[in-house]
């Protein structure tokens, strides 16, 4: 399975360490976790949740990445978000699997993927393959789009 990750390129390694020190939605603190996506588009559109919505002064170092897992993910319930976090901690706890999925609040057709950077797989994953992303260049408005506008 071909998972998708957008971030800084200082950020790529896939050793959780920012989740550790941070948290992320649905693991605790103190966790390393690797937050991925199922869809390259799901990866751009939740980093894109966390920048200033003029998009002025964001780093422009980030990569749009994607690694290939063999093994299929374990399925979080999400009845609610107190019930997703109590999983994913035991999950995390637990080693149990390389990755679980949560359906996406974002794009529910979607999925995030975790990935248990502590889990004995995760050691075969292979970094990220990446290329240079730009948010400019992503939310772009094209020229035609004035001539879709009406009149004043």
């Amino acid at each position: 399975m071909k998972l998708w990750r957008l971030t800084r390129a200082p950020f790529v390694a896939l050793d959780g360490k920012g989740a550790e020190l941070h948290g992320a939605r649905y693991a605790p603190r103190g966790h390393p976790v690797v937050s991925l996506a199922s869809e390259a588009g799901l990866a751009v559109l939740v980093a894109l949740r966390y920048q200033p919505q003029d998009l002025v002064g964001i780093p422009d170092d980030f990569v749009l990445g994607w690694t290939e897992v063999d093994s299929p993910p374990e399925r979080v319930p999400d009845p609610d978000e107190d019930t997703i976090r109590a999983f994913v901690g035991d999950w995390l706890e637990s080693r149990r699997s390389l990755t679980c999925a949560i359906r996406s609040r974002v794009l529910p057709e979607a999925d995030v993927i975790y990935l248990n950077p502590r889990h004995p797989a995760a050691a075969r994953v292979a970094p990220l393959t990446t290329r240079p992303f730009d948010f400019a260049e992503c939310l772009h408005r094209p020229p035609m789009l004035d001539s879709f506008r009406e009149p004043k």
